[in-house]
Formats: structure tokens, C-alpha cells, sequence
């Protein structure tokens, strides 16, 4: 799309006020090099052999036969219908709903992702969505200690670790104190909290994998007036007891294996999900069903406690345009899959993830180190370096064997499987590897 903003006359204003003659006195202050670079093109080509010339490019790129990374960003099936809707230019260009007579389509959609969310969490109330998961559990984290007026936090070693990296660096910037408990076998240990610890924050399935049992953390966050803040695969959720069941407070995760490819960094989203009691702590921003003077349904931005509507010091958070369209491209994952999808979309994935273990694990020198039970990301101790054995996998076009930070162990490597895999797949990924650890 040609965006040219300046006319002719725009630029001849602009020089004159500069006191220029032509544009190139703008950029006198850079290298000849750039100004006039010596450019080796080829000769024109018509359409028809540019397009085919661009084919024969296209063809050089190397792609990987299955990817089989984890770490709570997997490849899971879009069906079509998800893009296309989220191409619309409703959704594409939309920005902050500000004028809600002519943003109820947008609302409505967001109004809808809220409602998804908070049925699938278990909790009362959802955001319009947060950037990404490590973001949702610092703000989640924020809000815990905003309502318990308390500085101390405690996580678990089983968190994602880039996920707690983003925690102490919002942490710190507060001023609030940060433990970690370290994993024992795999799982997270029954602690004690005492009354200085605002927010105790789990995760499961965890970093490694392996499905937790929060019930000891919760009641003893219970006994010590701390909040729960309970990090989740939102597709996990299809199939296992959801956070408010399990009586978390506070429900975070990424949202990506919902609707959004595995993009090279992004973009991703991050949810959060509430109780009722909490709903004036929520960061960015809620939108609500309401009536019109008329008595039709409408929708409209509601507790948008963030810095552009209110008071700086009392604002919740600094978070600003968050990530709706991926948000929205979420809900639309859902609305397709339904309930009974999403559940037959994770069985198929626990099933090949713990088929894949199985098979990797009878590789000589190859280690399981994630207890049961998993979801569909699982952990291997390989007999080498897992960077190198990633390397030469890749090289022979499998994408898996993700390295693991060393304060988990040496030579750990995480591999997940989803829906999108058959036995073919494992087989070939189980020969690929077998051959590279020879």
C-alpha cells in the first residue's frame, strides 16, 4: 500500500524554512557510500520472470521435516478460518475501542476471548489480554501484592526460567523480595509461607513437563493470607483441572498454542484470569456487557485502569496497546475447536508426546528425567551437549532437543509433541537421533 504523506509543495515549505535548495542537503552529514552506493542489479526482468525468478529463490530455503520444540511455544494445527477472520480489516487495523458506538464488533470479540478464558481458567474474570506469558505472571505477581499490601514472593523452580527472569526484573524495580524452591525429582516440595509473602506462584504442567499437584501450595498459601498465582498451557486446561478448581486466585500463561503459529519471537499473547474479588487490580484492560438507553445489549471498556485514563499513581500497570489481534486470533482458535476440539486436540498431543519419550528413552546413553505424569513436553538427559545435539539435528532437518538451563542438570533437553505429529514423525525423529548420538 503507497503511503506518501508530503506533496511537492510540502517539501519545497519545508527546504525554504531549512533554508535548503534541495533534499540531498538534508543528508549531507552521511558517508558518500551510503549516499551514492554502487549497486550490481541484474537487468530488468517482465513479470513473468521475475515471479519465477523469485520461485527459484523461494526453493533454496531449507525447511525442517517437524518441529518438535517446547518450552510452552509449540506447533499446533490454525485452521484456516483463523487467519482469514483476523485478516479482516475489523480486526487487522483496529486499535483501542475508545468510541464504542462504532467498536461493537470489536468489543463483542474481545467481550467473547474474556468469557472463553475465564470458563477454560476456572475464574471469574479475564482481561482483554496481556503481551505475552512472561509478562501475565509479572502482572499477575504486581497484582497479588497490590492486594495483599505485601512484598514477598515465592516461586517455584518449576516456573518457566525466562518467565521468572521477567519476574525479578519487575520485582526489583519494586523493591519486593524473591525466593525460589528448588524442584525434587521433578515436582514442587510442600512449603511453608510465612505472613510477609504476598503471592506463592506455581506452574503445571511445569517447566519440565510434569503435571503438579498445587493442592499443599494452596492451602498453604491459605493459611498464610498469600495468593495463588497459578501459571498454565491453556491447552492443558482442555483436559485437566483448571486453576480456579484447584482454588488459585490468579490464572497466567501464554496463549500461543491457541490459534498462533510459532512465529521467529513473536507476536504471542498472555492471559490473565481472576477472582471476582480482584477484578479492580487487573491490569490493561476489561471490557463489559452493558445495555443502552434503549435496552439493546452493548459492550464497552470498563476498569481500564491503566496510565492513559487515569491518575499515573493509581494506575495498575504501565501496560499499554496490549496484543489483541493474537488475543482475538485465540478466541477464534476456540470458537472453531469448541470444547470437545480443544480436549481431542491434547489427548492426540499426550498421546504422541508420551509415545515420543517412550521411544527416545530406549536410545542408548538417553535418560527420561520428567516423572509422570506429563502433558505433551517431556525432558531427556542426553549423553552429550544438548546445543550440539540440536545443531546436527537441524542439520538433518528436525527442529527438537531444545537445551535446558543448567540449574536443572547437564545435557537436558526438552521435547514436546502436539496433534500435528504421526508415527511416521516420532520414528524419524527417534532414527535422526539415534544417528547424531552415535
Amino acid at each position: 500500500m503507497d503511503y506518501t504523506p508530503h506533496t511537492t509543495d510540502d517539501v519545497r515549505a519545508m527546504l525554504e524554512a531549512l533554508g535548503m535548495q534541495e533534499l540531498r542537503e538534508l543528508f549531507a552529514d552521511l558517508p558518500e557510500a551510503l549516499l551514492e552506493p554502487e549497486l550490481d542489479l541484474p537487468a530488468p526482468m517482465d513479470e513473468q520472470a521475475i515471479l519465477a525468478h523469485l520461485r527459484e529463490l523461494a526453493g533454496r530455503n531449507a525447511s525442517a521435516a517437524k518441529a518438535f520444540l517446547g518450552g510452552g511455544l509449540r506447533p499446533h494445527f490454525v485452521p484456516s478460518l483463523v487467519p482469514a477472520l483476523a485478516q479482516r480489516g475489523e480486526f487487522l487495523t483496529a486499535y483501542t475501542p475508545y468510541q464504542p458506538e462504532v467498536s461493537q464488533g470489536m468489543l463483542q470479540a474481545v467481550f467473547e476471548y474474556q468469557t472463553m478464558i475465564a470458563e477454560l481458567t476456572g475464574l471469574d474474570v479475564s482481561n482483554a489480554s496481556l503481551y505475552d506469558g512472561a509478562a501475565a505472571l509479572a502482572e499477575g505477581v504486581l497484582l497479588a501484592l497490590r492486594q495483599t499490601r505485601r512484598m514477598g514472593v515465592v516461586v517455584s523452580q518449576g516456573v518457566h526460567p525466562e518467565y521468572r527472569q521477567v519476574l525479578a526484573t519487575y520485582l526489583h524495580a519494586v523493591g519486593a523480595e524473591l525466593r525460589t524452591v528448588a524442584l525434587e525429582g521433578g515436582l514442587t516440595p510442600p512449603a511453608e509461607f510465612d505472613d510477609s509473602v504476598g503471592a506463592v506462584v506455581l506452574q503445571s504442567p511445569n517447566f519440565l513437563g510434569a503435571i503438579e499437584s498445587p493442592a499443599p501450595w494452596v492451602e498453604a498459601a491459605r493459611a498464610s493470607g498469600a495468593l495463588v498465582v497459578y501459571v498454565a498451557d491453556p491447552l492443558s486446561l482442555a483436559l485437566l483441572k483448571p486453576p480456579g478448581e484447584w482454588g488459585a486466585d490468579i490464572a497466567v500463561g501464554e496463549g500461543q498454542p491457541l490459534g498462533n503459529p510459532m512465529n521467529f519471537g513473536g507476536p504471542q499473547f498472555g492471559y490473565i484470569a481472576v477472582r471476582e474479588k480482584l477484578v479492580r487490580q487487573l491490569p490493561g484492560r476489561l471490557v463489559s456487557q452493558t445495555r443502552d438507553v434503549d435496552g439493546r445489549r452493548g459492550y464497552v471498556l470498563a476498569l481500564a485502569a491503566r496510565e492513559q485514563h487515569i491518575r499515573r499513581g493509581k494506575a495498575k500497570s504501565n501496560i499499554t496497546t496490549n496484543a489483541q489481534l493474537t488475543a482475538l486470533m485465540g478466541a477464534m482458535h476456540m470458537a472453531a475447536l469448541g470444547p470437545e476440539g480443544l480436549a481431542d486436540v491434547a489427548t492426540a498431543s499426550v498421546v504422541h508426546a508420551h509415545a515420543l519419550a517412550e521411544m527416545l528413552a530406549r536410545l542408548p546413553g538417553v535418560e527420561r528425567v520428567t516423572p509422570e505424569p506429563f502433558f505433551n513436553e517431556f525432558v531427556l538427559r542426553l549423553p552429550r551437549p544438548a546445543a550440539e545435539v540440536r545443531s546436527e539435528l537441524a542439520a538433518r532437518g528436525w527442529h527438537a532437543a531444545a537445551p535446558v538451563p543448567a540449574e536443572y542438570g547437564e545435557n537436558l533437553a526438552l521435547f514436546a509433541a502436539t496433534e500435528r505429529h504421526d508415527e511416521d514423525d516420532l520414528a524419524g525423529l527417534t532414527a535422526a537421533l539415534e544417528e547424531v548420538l552415535q
